[in-house]
């Protein structure tokens, strides 16, 4: 198979390889992608292996082999080495406000039947009174985050009693 993507490095290219597989202070996926390029140059002083032959002394896939040659021809020694950025879109499902009704609802009387507020109760009651869903865990992360436990009897939600004195004078003669 004839291939698509053929890599020729400069003498600066592969004098920047070499110095990164020398290095050992550089990650082993860099040092995977220089060896690579360094065996698919099919420049006069590279050694221009087959792909096989690459994915087996490398130890990974001849795709991977292809993508790093395609990511070098299309974009150089930067490209193959940039570090692929996948942003993480995680809206809150609580704000503020959802917040202060969640906690209105655990502070509230338990539905009849029930002697407590369950996270799985307040997750079915909290898509009713709030828009959206909301699993269990993601009631009790907020909970969490509040500091609400409704076991404890120091969160605001019941009156602290006075602790008698357990300390007792000694009388000295």
């Amino acid at each position: 198979m004839e291939k698509k993507y053929i890599v020729k490095l400069t003498t600066e290219e592969r004098s920047e390889l070499n110095k990164i597989l020398s290095n050992g202070n550089a990650a082993a996926k860099k040092h995977k992608i220089a060896r690579v390029l360094l065996r698919t140059d099919a420049s006069k002083e590279g050694m221009n292996y087959t792909d096989q032959d690459i994915s087996n002394e490398v130890e990974i896939s001849e795709k991977t082999v292809t993508r790093i040659r395609k990511k070098f021809v299309e974009g150089g020694l930067e490209k193959v080495f940039e570090k692929k950025f996948t942003p993480r879109y995680s809206r809150r499902k609580f704000d503020g406000e959802g917040e202060a009704k969640l906690i209105a609802i655990c502070c509230s009387k338990a539905p009849e039947g029930h002697a407590r507020w369950t996270l799985r109760l307040l997750a079915d009651k909290a898509v009713e009174c709030i828009d959206g869903e909301a699993s269990y865990e993601t009631i009790r992360r907020t909970l969490k985050k509040t500091n609400l436990n409704l076991g404890r009897k120091k969160n605001g939600a019941y009156h602290q009693k006075q602790m008698q004195n357990l300390f007792v004078k000694w009388k000295t003669c």
